[in-house]
């Protein structure tokens, strides 16, 4: 028989809320913890599954008991595998068919997520470098929240560059947030050092812009401003994650860099994640 659960998120005070059955390859997990960054952007955090296993950089496909037929989107996760929770960072979609509930959830609520994680960014679909690049931007910064916190990135590169292009300069506000925790964390502090570089931007506002992620590569602005060399593919990897727009752009760069496309069955210098949510 099948678990049921009471939806999440809706509000209605006119009757209790309909009762759907949760299927079988199904989590329903309690969130635990909401932040909203902007009008837009919100980060919430929910219980981990014991038997939920997943590679950093992974997504999941997320929905709520809101229906007896519930949408199902895809999230990346941005919890590292270490971590005893779940992490995901999401827009607000007017109307969206799930994102127009999931900004509404609060600690209590419960979350949806089936039971098989896949992606391709992950560390084993690169081939091995002393450079990792982390492109993102909007919400595309989601993946690379774990991918900075697990200390194998550090095991495996000598530095991660981790670049964070939005519109508006609120909008980096979850990015930044990550890197400074991370220096203030006892053990990752300890573990990442001066290994982590970090370069946010935003296209509408402060000294940025105008420049688009392509605009800073293709100018060399990029690595001017981080004091680096041009990407190398000898020695650099890259991971890009964002719309559908820069994930283009940003993979014909990194091949006019020399860097060749790879994914979990055959690695490569440079891997893109083409998962989105509405």
């Amino acid at each position: 028989m099948n678990a049921t659960v009471q939806t999440a998120g809706i509000d209605d005070t006119s009757a209790a809320p309909p009762v759907f059955p949760i299927p079988a390859n199904v989590f329903a997990e309690t969130v635990t913890e909401v932040k909203h960054y902007t009008d837009s952007l919100f980060k919430f955090r929910m219980t981990r599954p014991a038997s939920f296993r997943f590679r950093t950089g992974e997504f999941a496909m997320i929905g709520l008991p809101n229906a007896e037929k519930p949408v199902f989107r895809a999230y990346s996760i941005a919890s590292p595998a270490w971590d005893e929770e779940l992490e995901f960072f999401s827009i607000k979609v007017p109307n969206g068919p799930l994102t127009e509930h999931l900004q509404k959830i609060q600690p209590g609520d419960t979350v949806l997520m089936r039971k098989k994680p896949t992606g391709t960014l992950v560390l084993d679909a690169l081939i091995p470098g002393r450079r990792l690049y982390l492109f993102s931007t909007g919400t595309g910064v989601a993946p690379f929240a774990g991918v900075i916190r697990d200390p194998e990135t550090y095991e495996k590169f000598e530095q991660v560059i981790l670049t964070h292009t939005t519109r508006t300069l609120a909008e980096l506000h979850y990015g930044e947030e990550l890197v400074e925790a991370i220096k203030t964390d006892e053990i990752l502090a300890e573990i990442v050092g001066d290994k982590l570089l970090y370069h946010g931007s935003a296209t509408r506002e402060g000294e940025h812009k105008g420049e688009r992620i392509t605009t800073l590569l293709e100018t060399g602005k990029l690595f001017a401003d981080l004091g680096l060399p041009p990407i190398d593919p000898a020695v650099d990897r890259a991971m890009i994650c964002g719309s559908m727009d820069m994930l283009k752009d940003t993979a014909a760069l990194c091949e006019r860099f020399g860097l060749e496309e790879g994914a979990n069955s055959k690695p490569g210098t440079y891997v893109v994640e083409r998962a989105f949510v509405d």
